[in-house]
């Protein structure tokens, strides 16, 4: 068994412990979504293919909480925060925007690229380094961002 599949069995015990069910039920959820890949590609998830369906449960609900908030559901919005702090707690740091745009502009260096044409070869150049630590929306904003200049002179 991975070491994050261990995490969550684990703190699926710890919740039904101490008797907190919502912890519980949305641990179980996220269980239920590894074992639902598993089962569908016939395989036994490692940390890696784990972990890639966390960032998807994550992805999901922030959309969920994007919907929640324009909707103004405040009592179902509380949930949903509290369903992706709880998943973001099992998934690597995130990268800060500060380093997310020295990767950015690294790759940008490395690959020469000049203009948005090149927007692929930039995202081909910093997603492997940033697998599972940043959003791909995220990176190629700020890509086009400092491909365009509006950020500032870089540092």
């Amino acid at each position: 068994m991975s070491k994050l599949k261990t995490q969550l069995q684990s703190a699926l015990k710890e919740a039904m412990k101490a008797g907190d069910s919502r912890r519980r039920n949305a641990i179980r959820l996220l269980n239920s979504a590894i074992k639902q890949v598993e089962i569908d590609s016939r395989i036994s998830l490692d940390d890696d293919g784990a972990q890639a369906v966390l960032q998807k449960e994550a992805k999901r609900q922030r959309e969920t909480i994007a919907e929640l908030e324009a909707a103004g559901r405040a009592e179902e919005l509380a949930s949903a925060r509290f369903d992706l702090e709880l998943i973001e707690s099992f998934l690597p740091s995130q990268l800060t925007e500060d380093e997310l745009r020295q990767i950015i502009r690294r790759a940008i260096d490395e690959t020469g690229a000049s203009s948005m044409r090149e927007m692929g070869k930039i995202m081909q150049a910093v997603m492997p380094q940033v697998r599972g630590r940043a959003d791909g929306k995220q990176v190629n904003s700020l890509a086009k961002e400092i491909l365009s200049g509006t950020n500032g002179p870089p540092p």
